[in-house]
């Protein structure tokens, strides 16, 4: 029987493999922008025109041993300074794992890593993900996505961090710069507006200026100031341009190089229309998978961009300088020496055929960190905890942490619970058991999940009788609780990529709503009717109703999210109290849908116009500007212990403020803080309340006190000014909140 290690004794443990250098991930020299473009402008002299073409147009849907690829010139290129060998330039799903491949991590997905709200943990799953994708030969991750969850019904909105642009900006920086730091190239993703699965494939977002430059471009914005290496472009169109020939984007003068982006913009996998010149002159240097698929694509292939160029509808010059990025990208990072071959095929993901080498890259630094994520991305919403009196007072008998020696009757109730099918697609579109990732080209690996039911028996051993029944039946779920001293109830609801129009469970892509899947707030419901001390365990892609909450024998309720492949020894990590749970919501948990103030078009005669008329009000803003209180509010997350919060001080430092504050650790447990900072902006600011500006992971021990110090730029204390085009503070006073949640407001100053 394994036991979970102290949450000390595993972050070292993680650092002296990494140390150790497990996963075998090669050194690799990294170059400046500047000397990769000096590269790159000498390499594209050489090149031929077929050369420098094979280097932009994608080889074809099924041609290709990774999910997208190029084909490189079959000589060598002799520089000044070197002898240039290009490999095929690999493209490969996914955010949250290398998608179509075997011995590969099922690591947790955007959503976990924002629920963290941790900083050390975005930028270590980032260097994770990329030891994986590099010793599988991968040179371009096609991640992280940074698309803003503007409905909480949006499909993909798992894959990201939330509705709020500060936190997926911080998300994208971290996580670009631990992929990048191992030599991968990170894709950030998708640009832009991006925002629901149908009628994805042409629907236009048309969004004003302000709230384009505020919400949308903000993570973009910061995966730049992260040197990404590349940008995809969405399918969708943008203010009535489709996006990968939107020259306002993508363009010279657009918003992506005027933002100071110095790397490539792909295209997504058949985005592309109209000609090969539209999409060239605009801006897209490289087209992705090269052929026609069902909604486009083919523009530069088959002759397209060799026909523009000859005619002269593309300038050998835009030729060269498409190229020269794509190259300047690939020679920045070194995968120009030692970088690891391809030895995986994409299109025969069960290892069939002489293509799939068997190489694993898992490493126990790996599943300890996706253990780690997990556990402190696990949501502790609800804990009504009961302590003995008397000789053994203290000891916990309902609530969390679970006190071993005091329940002895268990009951597993769920197929939440139960391992999941591991012979789904290659989409992952099922949902018959543990749901750790949605479903799309997002999904990830599950051949080495461990199941919440597999973790908790193993655990538990022979200290306790489990009885389980591992279904969302709702006679034998309540038959199986009655009269236990534990009920653990487990639930999920699911999204995905809308795909070819694929259907899970009667939703495609996007959900149909907000409630949990197979009726599981029914059940729910029923097994705390026959226990007093029901835990429930929430996995899903975003906010459901959770309305059942408040029965007075649900002792404690986790949102665990899509926490990856351990999902059931992190959910056993803070049941039994290994570890104190610290994940905070990345959005808000409302009683009903109107309190998001958006919906996702669902019918529509033809691609419809969508016109994002809530403007900067998504989510808390939204709620905050309309007096609507949610259930559980976006930064919310209970401890097994209590912090207080003192000693606020504001000073300047350049054109930034300072923000320092104590944090002391009151209660009886250890645990980590995750102290949240919101600014308010002056009235003539056209702002809302409270956005949010900072945040911490504060670890402490019991009666430790630590002092925290969080910065604002000068661009987090600004507002997109239209008639200007530029970042301009306004004038007046502003308002510094910090506290445990955006309504949970312990301190407060000004400036």
């Amino acid at each position: 029987m394994w036991l979970p290690l102290p949450p000390i004794l595993r972050v070292f443990r993680l650092c002296l493999l990494c140390w150790l250098g497990v996963g075998g991930v090669q050194a690799f020299t990294q170059r400046s922008w500047e000397e990769a473009y000096s590269l790159a402008n000498e390499t594209v002299q050489q090149l031929t025109q077929a050369e420098k073409l094979g280097l932009v147009i994608g080889v074809g849907e099924w041609s290709s041993r990774c999910v997208g690829n190029i084909t490189p010139p079959s000589r060598s290129i002799t520089l000044s300074s070197t002898t240039l060998t290009i490999p095929p330039i690999c493209f490969n799903d996914g955010p949250a794992g290398v998608r179509l491949v075997k011995e590969v991590t099922g690591f947790p997905t955007g959503i976990n890593a924002a629920s963290t709200f941790s900083r050390r943990l975005m930028r270590a799953r980032g260097v994770a993900l990329a030891e994986e994708f590099r010793g599988k030969g991968v040179h371009v991750l096609l991640g992280p996505a940074m698309d803003i969850m503007r409905n909480p019904k949006a499909g993909r909105g798992w894959e990201s961090a939330g509705p709020d642009p500060y936190l997926n900006g911080e998300f994208a920086y971290e996580t670009i710069v631990g992929i990048q730091s191992v030599g991968v190239q990170a894709c950030a993703k998708h640009f832009i507006a991006n925002n629901q699965e149908h009628w994805r494939y042409g629907l236009s977002a048309d969004v004003d200026d302000r709230t384009l430059h505020e919400i949308y471009w903000w993570p973009f914005m910061r995966s730049i100031d992260a040197n990404v290496s590349s940008v995809l472009c969405a399918y969708n169109r943008f203010n009535q341009t489709s996006s990968c020939h939107n020259e306002a984007l993508i363009g010279s003068n657009g918003l992506l190089r005027q933002g100071g982006f110095q790397g490539y913009v792909v295209s997504d996998w058949g985005a592309t229309h109209d000609s090969a010149s539209d999409n060239a002159n605009a801006g897209l240097d490289m087209e992705q998978p090269g052929d026609f698929l069902l909604i486009g694509g083919g523009v530069y292939g088959n002759g397209g961009l060799n026909n523009a160029v000859n005619d002269g509808d593309v300038s050998v010059t835009t030729l060269n300088e498409m190229v020269v990025r794509v190259l300047a990208s690939f020679l920045r990072l070194g995968q120009d020496s030692d970088y690891p071959a391809i030895n995986f095929d994409a299109q025969e993901p069960d290892g069939s055929g002489d293509l799939n080498l068997g190489i694993s890259v898992r490493s126990e630094a790996h599943t300890a960190l996706t253990r780690e994520i997990g556990a402190a991305s696990a949501v502790l919403l609800k804990n009504d905890r009961t302590t003995t009196t008397g000789s053994d007072s203290g000891v916990t008998v309902r609530g969390l942490p679970v006190a071993q020696e005091r329940i002895k009757t268990i009951a597993i109730v769920g197929q939440d619970a139960k391992m999941p099918n591991l012979d789904c697609n290659s989409l992952g579109e099922c949902n018959d058991g543990t749901m750790s990732v949605g479903w799309g080209s997002g999904t990830n690996s599950l051949q080495y999940i461990v199941p919440p039911i597999d973790a908790i028996t193993e655990f538990v051993g022979n200290s306790a009788t489990i009885t389980s029944s591992l279904s969302n039946d709702l006679s034998a779920g309540p038959a199986a609780a009655k009269g236990k001293d534990l009920a653990i109830v487990f639930a999920n609801a699911m999204s995905g990529e809308l795909g070819a129009y694929d259907i899970v469970d009667g939703n495609m892509g996007d959900r149909n709503d907000l409630d949990l899947w197979y009726k599981g707030g029914s059940l729910i419901e029923d097994v705390a009717a026959v226990c007093n001390n029901t835990v429930v365990v929430v996995h899903s892609v975003g906010p459901v109703y959770l309305e059942w909450s408040t029965h007075e024998n649900i002792s404690a309720l986790i949102y665990a999210g899509a926490p990856g492949e351990q999902t059931g020894p992190s959910l056993v990590d803070i049941i039994w109290g290994a570890v104190n749970p610290s994940g905070r919501l990345p959005f808000s948990i409302a009683y009903d849908e109107d309190a998001y103030g958006t919906e996702i078009v669902y019918n529509s005669l033809g691609f419809p116009t969508i016109t994002y008329t809530e403007k900067l009000l998504l989510d808390y803003r939204y709620m905050n500007e309309q007096g609507i209180a949610p259930q559980f509010e976006f930064g919310f997350g209970l401890s097994f212990t209590t912090f207080s919060y003192s000693s606020l001080s504001i000073a300047s430092s350049g054109g930034s403020k300072v923000i320092s504050f104590n944090i002391a650790n009151t209660g009886a447990f250890n645990g980590t803080e995750i102290p949240q900072m919101y600014l308010g902006f002056p009235d003539s600011a056209g702002e809302t309340e409270k956005v949010l500006r900072g945040f911490d992971e504060v670890i402490l021990a019991v009666g430790e006190m630590r002092t925290v110090s969080m910065s604002i730029s000068q661009k987090e204390m600004s507002i997109w000014d239209v008639p200007s085009q530029s970042w301009v503070k306004p004038s007046g006073t502003f308002t510094v909140y910090v506290g445990a949640s955006i309504k949970d407001i312990r301190l407060t100053g000004s400036f």
